[in-house]
């Protein structure tokens, strides 16, 4: 079978959490997926990953190989208790540990791209204050990821900090580096669009360039998670009709286990909803 023009992850939390790896990697294989985002969230339980021993991660490369489904992004949520703004200097040093320890990961695992969080505080009141200090540590974070060569992308969120991606942007053409861009969550920049009376596609445009890859996820306005496919407002063909003549061939279907008996069936529907979409797009020849 020729090889995909594109690649399609799977989000982690769509698998049973009590799963084990090599479980999840063959449960995303037989779905027809061709990778892995691994979640480094804010609980305990997923912050510990960061502290694996060398031989913890030679065993899950090890898992990549065995099963053919790498891990290849990150989805870096951590900082929403850890924020790189925050005005406690605990704080914001185990957020700074958190972000170096992150990319530390990715470098051992083989992760291509972290998905930052758009936020510079999430439990506090963002001010000018923690604006600029969320600007300061991450000229120092995207330093880091240009040391390792890990791309890091910010995730477009549900507050009024980081929406869009012409939000996302700003940061982008701030800091100049070519190791910080954007990874839009499509689901997040409409309801956005829709609440702002705005053009999606012409937001996911101000982005060309810069972006490294799309989450694909089911909103309806005002609600950004465990929407199922399919029963929401986001025009999933245009935003990767759109997404595809930027260049972009790296997307993830983002949605939730929330129980269901059916969610090895739920995999299945996501991946052949939006392969084909992809399988649609022009081929690139060569």
């Amino acid at each position: 079978m020729p090889k995909r023009e594109y690649s399609i992850g799977l989000y982690e939390k769509a698998l049973p959490a009590d799963l084990s790896w090599k479980e999840k990697m063959n449960c995303a294989k037989e779905a027809g997926f061709d990778w892995i985002e691994i979640s480094i969230d804010e609980t305990d339980e997923k912050l510990k990953r960061l502290e694996w021993t060398k031989e913890e991660r030679l065993d899950l490369i090890r898992l990549m190989y065995e099963t053919g489904i790498p891990i290849r992004t990150m989805c870096l949520s951590g900082h929403r208790k850890y924020p790189l703004g925050s005005p406690d200097p605990e704080t914001e040093k185990r957020g700074m540990e958190i972000m170096e320890k992150a990319i530390a990961l990715a470098d051992d695992l083989g992760i291509r791209i972290i998905q930052l969080a758009g936020y510079d505080v999430y439990y506090e009141e963002s001010t000018a204050e923690t604006r600029e200090r969320f600007e300061k540590n991450l000229r120092i974070a995207t330093h880091m990821a240009a040391r390792a060569g890990v791309l890091m992308g910010f995730e477009t969120m549900e507050t009024e900090f980081m929406n869009t991606v012409g939000k996302a942007m700003n940061y982008v053409d701030t800091v100049k580096n070519v190791y910080l861009n954007v990874y839009p969550d499509c689901g997040n920049i409409t309801n956005a669009a829709v609440s702002y009376g705005t053009d999606v596609l012409g937001d996911l445009r101000c982005g060309e360039g810069h972006i490294t890859s799309v989450h694909l996820k089911e909103t309806v306005p005002g609600k950004f998670r465990e929407i199922p496919f399919g029963t929401g407002h986001v025009d999933f063909k245009s935003i990767i009709e759109t997404a595809w003549a930027m260049g972009i061939r790296k997307f993830v279907t983002e949605f939730w286990y929330v129980g269901s008996e059916n969610w090895k069936s739920d995999l299945k529907f996501a991946n052949e909803m939006m392969t084909k979409i992809l399988d649609a797009q022009p081929k690139d020849n060569y």
